[in-house]
């Protein structure tokens, strides 16, 4: 409780350490949500919430760094609502800058989703503006800005809307647990080197000593890869070199720590905010029972560990017997450093924190040129880049290239494309536009995976041999039957696009800016969208405003998620029932987006217009 009592001493003193002008900028010290010690977050509730954005100071684990804050926490304030109220909130923006929030994964009027240039103005410095919504929903979400890199900086936030009738997941207690990554570096600095030097953050790349030690990549590998000027390393552009992953506002020395008596059922919900990092998480020694995916209940699942990508939740249940404390691990997926936190009986206690493991290295699946699963012999000729037997091939009967199109259904368009461009002629070449029909090819176009592959059904990078269950998406089944279960009356293609070496992410090789036009859909048609990543990072991908069922389990019961992670070379398939408006589009690796992979669906007539 030290650390407690010196950030009240603290609290409301100016700024030190950097002279007047950076004590103007910084006229307050932030508290983490909670002091250490659960249940203790700030919880805001009923018809009417007051938040203000402001500047602060944050201290993580003995360092202090600078924060946006809301009402004065990292993160913000919990905002408890229950389906069926309404709710009005005035947000007053403190900062010298513009500001918003959006309600992640809350279904609201497209005039209140909260995105500056799309469905509202934004918040001018000293302004004030009042969202006011119907509540027609329950579960976990958040909420962050949506404003410049604002969210790297602390502008972020717990939801939990309980239901109207009886919560159908029974627990005796339970705790939010709010992951992020913060850096004492500001987040503009971070993209200026990253766009600079490839590679600038990643401090795990291969040596000679590894080679030597017969360590991940032969020589020859090696070369190959050289050649492709591809890094198997670089797994997560900004990596613990310049992250502290925190739990709800505590970095790992603060070890926050939520409590429980033996035998109780604890309900842990999972909310990762991080700018840019997507978390593994594992209790050692506690079985997790997986209850819930981006706030949608589903049917139970008993796994050892899960990934977590950025902007997505999940509720779990663990049941501690022994009255002993436990570790709660949230590890970086490139393995750079840990979020840690402790479940305990008792204040004070702690348990053994797991060492990092072993860093994960990219794979030619995660090019989208896995070729493990067919018979190569007596298929042709060796092609480009040594691999054999790949000319004159029909992909299109490959393993993992069937058409993700629903039965009866035409196949999936790239959008401004009548046609598919042939699969039976696609190349192997990983700059082939015949692979990616309706990419703009250029500079922002790195490579086109020859062969992507449903990946809903591994565990993610890094997970494939941990020895214990891991979840995985196909493991996901509503509880409820889905609201429309109606088959797509159309199919759409996008490419997940980018040129690692020069920081440019984007859709269908265009970043928002050079964009000529939004996706369009009509209001009330059932579509069928497939993601394909042509990049080899993983890509948290969020849709504002909708759930989409994914295109796997039983018929009505089909995972519903607002944000899915599309794994290198991999591509996923949901379906989504259009609501009118315009509606944000982007990955959720808040670089990314800034970078330009952002785009907008556009959805009409609006509500009360002529078709």
């Amino acid at each position: 409780m030290k650390d407690l009592h010196r950030r009240q001493l603290l609290r409301g003193a100016s700024a030190i350490g950097g002279g007047l002008a950076l004590t103007t900028l910084l006229p307050s010290w932030a508290q983490s949500a909670t002091p250490g010690l659960a249940p203790s977050m700030p919880t805001l509730s009923g018809p009417s919430i007051d938040l203000t954005i402001s500047h602060a100071q944050l201290s993580v684990d003995g360092r202090v760094g600078h924060a946006v804050t809301i009402n004065g926490t990292v993160p913000g304030p919990l905002l408890r609502l229950k389906e069926g109220q309404n709710v009005r909130l005035s947000v007053k923006n403190e900062l010298n800058e513009e500001t918003s929030i959006h309600w992640h994964g809350v279904l609201v009027p497209f005039q209140m989703d909260g995105v500056p240039g799309v469905s509202f103005p934004g918040i001018k410095p000293s302004q004030t503006f009042v969202y006011e919504f119907p509540i027609i929903q329950s579960g976990t979400y958040w909420y962050h800005s949506h404003s410049g890199l604002q969210e790297a900086e602390g502008h972020y936030g717990p939801i939990i809307i309980d239901p109207k009738d009886a919560d159908p997941v029974v627990y005796d207690r339970e705790h939010v647990v709010v992951l992020s990554d913060f850096s004492f570096m500001h987040p503009h600095l971070i993209f200026k080197r990253m766009k600079q030097q490839s590679g600038v953050f990643n401090f795990q790349k291969q040596t000679v000593a590894s080679l030597l030690a017969g360590k991940d990549q032969t020589l020859q590998e090696r070369i190959e890869w050289a050649k492709m000027r591809m890094d198997p390393t670089d797994i997560s552009d900004v990596t613990g070199a310049a992250l502290k992953f925190l739990i709800n506002g505590h970095g790992p020395k603060d070890n926050w720590t939520g409590l429980f008596t033996p035998g109780e059922r604890v309900r842990l919900r999972f909310i990762n905010t991080a700018a840019q990092m997507i978390f593994n998480v594992r209790i050692p020694g506690l079985k997790m029972t997986v209850v819930a995916a981006d706030g949608q209940t589903v049917r139970p699942v008993g796994v050892d560990e899960f990934q977590i990508g950025n902007a997505e939740t999940y509720d779990v249940i663990v049941q501690p017997t022994e009255d002993k404390a436990f570790t709660l691990v949230a590890e970086a997926v490139d393995r750079s450093g840990m979020a840690r936190a402790t479940l305990a009986p008792r204040p004070g206690m702690s348990a053994p924190v797991p060492p990092l493991r072993e860093r994960p290295l990219a794979t030619m699946k995660d090019m989208g040129m896995d070729m493990s699963a067919m018979n190569m012999s007596g298929v042709g000729a060796p092609a480009a880049g040594g691999m054999p037997g790949m000319a004159g091939m029909d992909h299109a009967s490959m393993p993992g290239m069937a058409s993700t199109s629903p039965p009866g259904m035409a196949p999936p368009k790239p959008r401004g494309s009548d046609a598919m461009g042939g699969m039976g002629s696609m190349k192997m070449s990983m700059r082939d536009p015949l692979n990616g029909p309706g990419v703009k090819m250029g500079p922002g176009v790195q490579t086109i995976a020859p062969m992507p592959m449903d990946r809903t059904g591994e565990p993610g990078q890094g997970l494939e041999s941990v020895g214990h269950r891991v979840l995985v998406y196909q493991d996901l089944v509503a509880l409820t039957p889905n609201p429309d279960a109606r088959t797509p009356s159309r199919a759409l293609d996008i490419h997940l696009t980018g040129n690692m070496e020069r920081f440019m992410w984007g859709f269908d090789g265009e970043k928002f800016s050079e964009a000529t036009k939004p996706y369009a859909f009509s209001k009330g048609e059932r579509v069928r969208v497939t993601l394909i990543n042509d990049t080899m990072m993983a890509h948290p991908i969020h849709l504002h405003g909708h759930f989409f069922d994914l295109a796997h389990g039983p018929t009505g019961y089909r995972p519903r998620k607002h944000t899915v992670i599309v794994l290198p070379g991999g591509k996923v398939a949901w379906d989504f029932t259009a609501d009118a408006g315009d509606w944000a589009f982007h990955c959720h690796m808040l670089y990314h987006m800034h970078a330009g992979m952002f785009q907008v669906f556009s959805v009409r007539p609006l509500d009360g217009a002529p078709a």
